[in-house]
């Protein structure tokens, strides 16, 4: 099936920006203010003037007053570097989750385009993936359809070595959203909170489904795991079945937990919601977009 947005939805989008707690450099113009002084449009503070500034800056009018030479700084409007990390490891392959992250991948990278911020998506499983760099400007998120419905889930999970990869490359430091279903059997907290400590904000999308939670047959099964191939014959009682689905919410409440002791960004993003309601309610509510 074709990765598509829909136009209204696209529409709806433009009005809300991503929101970043933390002042990152940005390197262009964007339609944005960071925490810095410069040669924006909005006006923001005086300082003293110093030998070698623009004089153009000087505000004449506060010089008849105060007899005093002084500065008009102005908020930078900047690009923010967002990053986009999805993972596309074998245990994403189910399709409707697979085309979960993809959408709110694609939904988050338009918000970005929109207002000219630099987003690149990095698709993971084992390792990075090659990552997409779709330029600046709302029009590109055709581009970016194209190339997240090209991708294929496939290959096991390590986040630690993926998360590792992407901090060892020389990047800006900017927002990271980890687009994934979390199921690595090293368990995640590590390598999403190593993020956090080479200076980047994190935040993380749960993205679930029914079948990751839920068994609904009972009897001798053989289980297959879909990444490693490594099958196990079991006696799927109802008790084990409960069994199941407790420990797997218990793996997303330790999961939101950690994000919130550590100030990381946290969602669950379950297949049974419309991704357009996850996208502008409940990223709102997580305070992502605003």
């Amino acid at each position: 099936m074709t990765l598509r947005l829909d136009h209204d939805f696209l529409t709806k989008l433009e009005y809300l920006h991503v929101v970043s707690k933390r002042a990152f450099a940005g390197q262009h113009r964007a339609d944005r203010l960071a925490q810095k002084r410069g040669r924006g449009l909005e006006f923001a503070d005086h300082r003293a003037y110093s030998a070698g500034d623009d004089f153009r800056h000087i505000d004449w009018k506060a010089y008849k007053r105060l007899n005093r030479l002084l500065l008009r700084l102005f908020d930078e409007e900047q690009d923010l570097p967002i990053y986009l990390l999805i993972d596309i490891s074998r245990s994403m392959a189910e399709a409707a989750k697979f085309d979960h992250a993809r959408r709110i991948a694609a939904a988050l990278c338009y918000v970005g385009l929109a207002h000219l911020d630099h987003v690149t998506l990095v698709p993971f499983a084992g390792g990075l993936g090659r990552e997409i760099n779709p330029g600046r400007g709302k029009g590109r998120i055709f581009r970016v359809l194209q190339q997240l419905d090209a991708l294929d889930a496939g290959g096991t999970t390590d986040l630690a070595e993926s998360l590792k990869q992407f901090s060892s490359r020389r990047r800006r430091t900017g927002l990271c959203v980890v687009i994934s279903d979390f199921l690595d059997p090293k368990g995640p907290e590590d390598p999403v909170k190593m993020l956090s400590v080479h200076g980047h904000e994190v935040f993380a999308i749960h993205v679930t489904s029914r079948h990751d939670s839920h068994c609904d047959v009972y009897g001798e099964v053989r289980l297959l795991d879909i990444e490693t191939g490594r099958t196990q014959d079991i006696d799927v009682t109802p008790a084990a079945a409960a069994a199941h689905h407790r420990a797997f919410e218990a793996h997303a409440a330790a999961l939101a937990q950690f994000c919130a002791r550590y100030r990381l960004g946290y969602i669950r993003a379950d297949v049974s919601q419309p991704f357009e309601d996850i996208v502008l309610n409940a990223f709102r509510s997580g305070q992502f977009l605003a």
